[in-house]
């Protein structure tokens, strides 16, 4: 019998499926992909929670006495240096492993093909979990920064690898849906290691190596499902040059029905412009003018990501829900995480109705909003008690302004932006600076909230407004678009500001200028 598929309408459409259509092997593909995700989500959220646990277990290894808890659950005088030098360095650790790592994404993407890729990577994940699970037995603290690192290692890669897999795979009418399930995982991640680590469930002073050491379950459930996952066709084609097992991994995409003759052609184009010019190293893609108008837009996406302030806010979020009078503010905190994950999910069915440009500049217009009611409310707190009930407004607002377009959109841009070519190479180098710009938030975000106090969110609001102007005049439209399309938007934004200009630098798409 002949397959159909129908309108809402009620008009057939023929005898092939359409390429928008979601098939069980897309869904169970993109669900297995962002496991690395949720793992990534995992490793950011779950050492917070047992901070005090694992300080206290640190002091005792060290010989060291960590200060007596007064009534009001607070110290009367600071932590041990060395604690807290070695506490500071199993959090920050994490994100200097992602930043080594991330630049090797494109090699090893390329090597082994995607999903090869994240089946040895996930060895990392095991690894780094066996370190930190295993940290009680010997020196606890050179055995959780170890396994912070290899974990960090882990997470940089595969923040890469899920991007340029779901963004091969996904049909061009799905492309930003599917891509924003990678931000949903990793809000998922950062979730259950809110609720798990609280102190009755794996956060206690007996339990804490068991929430660090689980977390790599999931890699060992994923490199499982990976063995029935279509390698991506256009890897296959483009860069193994293996066409029938390209139409045959489409098909299973797609469905049984779809006829891959037009993925075949443009993948076709791709490789025969790919052909003509040497491969597109990391050096190459800084050095190109070809290239530069794209790499600018891919780094101040994630640059924009990372100095919105998001990390800011969970900073100052315990302690702002502390002042409003809530007796537990841990469970306020995990509330944010719900509102953080929640809107991801609607930012699924936005992305591909509103568009990625639409949903940036409201995201960042709405946190800068955000961000000057925050600091207007932490100034008069000490002079107006409801000040503090108007700071949690901001904080929910602010981080559903985040999930709405600077949340998810960086992650899978990129891969939007650049062709087959240069993709590994862009998507490399704009995670390395997403992991670049974690680190320097990190390890700065105190000092600076020290200093200005409330003010620091004026900080925030100005950087919002600079990306929010950016974003309006740079960031082009990329919803439902070719590669050629997407071309001439560029080349569009660009005759306008330099007129007579015989060429584009946007011919680094590997497509034909008169399509």
């Amino acid at each position: 019998m002949a397959h159909r598929s129908y309108r809402p309408d009620g008009e057939v459409r023929g005898s092939h499926q359409p390429a928008q259509t979601l098939t069980g092997t897309l869904v169970f593909s993109v669900c297995t992909a962002v496991l690395c995700s949720l793992q990534f989500g995992y490793g950011i959220g779950v050492i917070n929670a047992p901070q005090k646990v694992i300080e206290t277990h640190y002091a005792r290894v060290l010989e060291v006495k960590m200060p007596d808890i007064n009534v009001n659950g607070t110290a009367d005088e600071p932590v041990p240096s060395s604690v807290t030098m070695y506490w500071s360095l199993s959090v920050s650790i994490f994100s200097l492993g992602g930043m080594v790592s991330s630049f090797f994404v494109g090699w090893i993407a390329d090597k082994l093909g995607r999903i090869k890729a994240m089946m040895v990577v996930n060895i990392l994940a095991v690894i780094g979990a066996l370190l930190m699970g295993l940290a009680p037995l010997g020196q606890a603290h050179a055995l959780v920064i170890a396994g912070r690192l290899i974990t960090g290692f882990y997470c940089g890669l595969a923040s890469g690898l899920v991007p340029i897999y779901v963004g091969e795979i996904s049909p061009t009418a799905l492309r930003g849906a599917l891509g924003t399930m990678h931000q949903l995982a990793i809000v998922t991640g950062i979730l259950i290691s809110q609720v798990i680590g609280l102190d009755f469930i794996l956060g206690s002073k007996d339990l804490w190596p068991v929430l660090l050491g689980i977390s790599g379950i999931p890699a060992i459930i994923q490199t499982i499902l990976l063995f029935f996952c279509p390698e991506s066709p256009r890897f296959l084609y483009i860069n193994l040059g293996k066409e029938e097992a390209a139409k045959q991994n489409l098909k299973r995409l797609r469905g049984e029905f779809y006829d891959p003759t037009k993925d075949i052609e443009e993948m076709k184009k791709e490789k025969e412009e790919a052909a003509s010019e040497k491969k597109v190293s990391i050096l190459q893609l800084i050095k190109s003018p070809n290239y530069r108008q794209p790499l600018i837009v891919s780094l101040v996406l994630h640059i924009s990501q990372q100095f919105s302030g998001i990390n800011g806010i969970f900073y100052y979020s315990t302690s702002i829900f502390t002042k409003a009078g809530i007796s537990q503010p841990v469970y306020a905190t995990i509330g944010v995480g719900v509102v953080n994950t929640i809107f991801t999910v609607v930012s699924v069915f936005l992305v591909e109705r509103a568009g990625r440009r639409s949903l940036y500049l409201v995201g960042l217009a709405g946190m800068c909003i955000c961000a000057i009611i925050m600091t207007i409310a932490l100034a008069l707190l000490s002079q107006h008690a409801w000040m503090s009930y108007l700071s949690m407004v901001a904080i929910f607002l602010f981080v559903v302004f985040f999930e709405v377009g600077p949340g998810p959109i960086p992650w899978f841009i990129v891969a939007e932006l650049f062709s087959q070519g240069p993709r590994p190479a862009a998507m490399a180098l704009s995670g390395c600076c997403n992991w670049t710009c974690n680190f320097i938030i990190g390890m700065c975000f105190q000092y600076i909230a020290d200093a200005c106090g409330p003010y620091v969110f004026i900080i925030f609001a100005v950087l919002l407004f600079g990306f929010t102007v950016f974003t309006y005049l740079k960031v082009p439209e990329t919803k439902g678009k070719s590669f050629e399309e997407i071309t001439a938007e560029f080349r569009k934004k660009k005759i306008a500001t330099r007129k007579g200009l015989k060429s584009t630098e946007m011919e680094y798409l590997g497509t034909s200028t008169d399509a």
